[in-house]
C-alpha cells in the first residue's frame, strides 16, 4: 500500500530552518549546517552538475529508492519571497532534480511549470488539497513531502503522513523554524530503521496513527 513519507533534515534542537529565510539565505542563517552531509557527497553534486565530491555512508540514504510518484512542497522550499509570484523558477536551475510531478502549496495561484522533466503545480487550496492530488498522481507509489515545516505540520497532525525520515545534524541552531511546536500536540512514532553517516544520522520512525 502507497504510503506517504516526510524526508528532512534537522538540528539537534529542533529546527528544520534558521531565522530569516530569504532569497539570500534560503535555509534561513545557519540552515545551511543541516544539509552540510549531503552537499558534499558526489552524487548530489553530479545532480547539480558539479564535479568532486565524497562517497560514504550517506550516499545510500540519498540514494535510496522510496518509489515516488509524486512530491508535495511548501512555498519556501521553492522559493522566490512571500507574496504573489514573479517569474522566480525555483533554485535548481533549468533541470531540477526531482524529476517527478511537484506540487507546491501556496496562497497565490500560478500556471503549471514544467523544466525538464519535473512539473510544478501551485496549490491553493492547502495542504491536504496538494497532498490529494499527489496521491492521485502517483498511483501505486508512493508520496514524498519536503521542505516547509508548515505544510508537513498540518498534514502530520491531521494523520495524513506514515513515515518520517529524520536526518539529525549533530549541531544546534538556537532559533528559526521548528517542526514540532512548543505545545503542539502530543504524538508517537515507532522506529523503523537507523543508519549512520559522517555528521548525521539517519531514522526512520513510523508515525502512530490512533
Amino acid at each position: 500500500m502507497p504510503v506517504v513519507i516526510y524526508n528532512v533534515s534537522i538540528s539537534l534542537d529542533g529546527f528544520c530552518a534558521g531565522v530569516d529565510q530569504s532569497i539570500e539565505h534560503p535555509l534561513g542563517i545557519g540552515g545551511e549546517k543541516l544539509h552540510i552531509w549531503i552537499r558534499e557527497l558526489a552524487a548530489w553534486r553530479k545532480s547539480a552538475g558539479l564535479s568532486g565530491g565524497a562517497e560514504n555512508e550517506n550516499t545510500a540514504v540519498l540514494e535510496r529508492d522510496d518509489d515516488l510518484g509524486a512530491l508535495v512542497m511548501g512555498r519556501n522550499m521553492f522559493g522566490g519571497g512571500p507574496g504573489p509570484w514573479s517569474d522566480w523558477r525555483g533554485w535548481w536551475g533549468e533541470d531540477p532534480p526531482f524529476h517527478l510531478p511537484v506540487y507546491v502549496v501556496t496562497h497565490y495561484p500560478r500556471e503549471v511549470l514544467v523544466m525538464g522533466d519535473t512539473s510544478f503545480t501551485f496549490v491553493t487550496d492547502g495542504p491536504e488539497r496538494a497532498l490529494e492530488l499527489a496521491k492521485d498522481r502517483a498511483g501505486n507509489r508512493n508520496v514524498g513531502v519536503c521542505g516547509g515545516a508548515s505544510t508537513a505540520r498540518a498534514l502530520l497532525y491531521r494523520g495524513l503522513i506514515d513515515e518520517m525520515m529524520f536526518h539529525i545534524v549533530p549541531t544546534t541552531l538556537g532559533a528559526g523554524v521548528r517542526l514540532f511546536e512548543l505545545g503542539g500536540e502530543p504524538m508517537s512514532f515507532q522506529q523503523k530503521s537507523v543508519a549512520e553517516g559522517p555528521g548525521v544520522l539517519h531514522v526512520v520512525y513510523t508515525v502512530q496513527h490512533t
